[in-house]
């Protein structure tokens, strides 16, 4: 072979990583915008023969260029794992379904059986959901054991919309005989909320071959926690259940609790900040101590968990030979309660499984009768808003009082200081929290940011500097000398500052810093990608 032919090679495979009929592109920070920008990535895949893995993590993928890569993948019958997160950093919206219909089209005429297809960390929303649609629904799915979607923002509706496609590819698949056998399902951090997970879990209970489900950081509460507690039952190889970060309550808790009794192959439970709070936590340990006899992890950190709970979780993992972390940080057990903790544990010489006890809040002296009230008046809360929210079309049909939460918050008449930038940062950021995807509530949010901003601006006394100032040191974006605590969520913040620098009212010559605060690296940010990437899109055209 000529040295100038070693060269070649050599150079080719410094580009890529080709390994087990796998071809890589991850993280080169390709910006592949047109079919020009796109032929050098074509040229490999054509001539990768027995490419069973694709890696586009990391780029970039514009309509024109998706499109002649889908071209190029007709001929890959054998391709079985894409993996394609992060992949359309700094696309518009619009741009991403259209993309991923070509890529899908491209999958289903090379007659390709996925195993594994990852799109997370896409922030495309539920209409980037559509795009991938059909290709879930079509032959190229039916062989699917993997489905990772984390962090897209899907919301309830596209939630609803993957739940109806994967309960379609199961209809269809078993038509011919080899039904759909998901494995793993992967969508945390994309606001399902209750009507989401529930669609979700009716498609779960109809697949019955889940062995992981990670689904963090989703807004549900105890309606949505049940629902996939009754789906989970009927999926006998659950290995890991992760629900991190959702709320339980003890509806949700003891739903969860009588399912864990009927499942013999989990071995990783994720519970952490989920508020099962004490009763719940004593029914997790009833159903520990019944079963689960293959148990490695289980946490239950930061659930408002008092001492007694927690030594029965304590006393029910004994006999659990396999585990390996129990974490119950950030409860409140006391000194006197961590220590106890630690003598159980010592007594079943597992000492070493128990994790960090460094956050624990203290001993609390309130007793279960107030822990009970208070549980009690939170369900309460969350049925009222549920029912709000189901009358609120008719409310609106007969002319009747709004109930949607941001107009109870901030009335535009209520009397705001609007001189003064600290309080209208604090009135916005409290009309913005409540903020949501449904029609009725994100069209009330913005009439009412309007309404506030729309006067702050126009007055000639109003400091937008300032006000731009503090509100970024409120979400945490900016730090302060003062003592502020950051909210704790920016999503509805995020999603109302874009509605509003779209507005003739907002200062244009304030987008600027607010995009540079936007685009540096922040993990509160980072949690909501979706409406980052859409304000992000915004300023940049502002």
């Amino acid at each position: 072979m000529a040295s100038e032919d070693i060269a070649k090679l050599a150079e080719t495979l410094a580009k890529t990583q080709v390994a087990g009929g796998q071809l890589s592109f991850k993280g080169k920070s390709l910006k592949l915008n047109t079919a020009e920008d796109a032929k050098d990535v074509i040229k490999e895949i054509e001539d990768f023969d027995g490419l069973e893995a694709l890696r586009l993590e990391g780029n970039t993928v514009g309509v024109e260029a998706a499109k002649v890569i889908a071209k190029a993948l007709e001929k890959k019958s054998e391709l079985k794992r894409c993996h394609w997160s992060d992949m359309f950093t700094g696309r518009l919206r619009s741009e991403i379904p259209p993309a991923l219909i070509s890529l899908g089209e491209g999958l289903i005429t090379a007659g390709a059986q996925l195993v594994e297809l990852d799109l997370s960390d896409n922030a495309f929303g539920p209409d980037g959901v559509r795009g991938f649609e059909a290709l879930l629904k079509s032959s190229a799915c039916f062989t699917l054991h993997e489905l990772k979607l984390n962090n897209c923002g899907m919301g309830i509706g596209g939630g609803k919309i993957l739940a109806a496609a994967l309960t379609e590819c199961h209809r269809k698949s078993s038509a011919q005989g080899k039904p759909l056998a998901l494995k793993v399902f992967v969508a945390g951090r994309n606001r399902l909320e209750n009507d989401g997970a529930t669609a979700l879990a009716e498609a779960f209970g109809i697949i019955g071959t889940l062995e992981e489900v990670h689904m963090p950081q989703n807004g549900i509460n105890h309606p949505g926690v049940m629902a996939l507690a009754q789906a989970f039952a009927i999926n006998p190889l659950l290995r890991v259940i992760n629900l991190n970060d959702n709320t339980f309550t003890e509806k949700g808790a003891v739903a969860m609790a009588e399912t864990l009794k009927t499942l013999r192959q989990v071995e990783v439970i994720n519970f952490g900040d989920c508020l099962v709070r004490s009763k719940g936590a004593v029914a997790i340990a009833d159903a520990v101590r019944g079963g689960l006899p293959k148990l490695k992890e289980l946490n239950l950190s930061f659930c408002e968990i008092k001492r007694d709970a927690a030594l029965a979780i304590a006393e029910a993992v004994g006999d659990k030979a396999e585990l390996e972390k129990l974490d119950l940080n950030g409860n409140t057990l006391g000194e006197e309660g961590c220590e106890q903790l630690q003598e159980v544990l010592d007594g079943f010489n597992m000492a070493k499984v128990l994790a960090s006890l460094s956050d624990d809040e203290g001993e609390d002296d309130e007793d279960e009768e107030e822990e009970e009230g208070e549980e009690e008046e939170e369900e309460d809360e969350e049925e009222e808003e549920e029912e709000e929210e189901e009358e609120e079309p008719q409310q609106q049909g007969q002319g009747e009082e709004l109930t949607t939460p941001s107009r109870k918050i901030l009335d535009p008449n209520s009397g705001t200081d609007t001189s003064d930038p600290e309080k209208v940062v604090s009135a916005f950021l409290k009309v913005s929290s409540v903020f949501k995807d449904e029609a009725t509530v994100r069209t009330a949010v913005q009439d009412a940011v309007d309404a506030l901003m729309k006067k702050a601006f126009s007055s000639s006394s109003f400091n937008s500097n300032a006000f731009l100032t503090r509100l970024l040191i409120h979400m945490g974006l900016l730090k302060s000398e003062d003592k502020v605590k950051a909210i704790a969520n920016l999503y509805g913040p995020l999603m109302a500052l874009n509605h509003m620098v779209q507005q003739d009212y907002f200062p244009k010559a304030l987008a600027p810093l607010l995009l540079a605060f936007v685009t540096k690296p922040n993990g509160a940010l980072e949690a909501c990608s979706f409406a980052r990437h859409n304000l992000l899109q915004t300023l940049y055209k502002v």
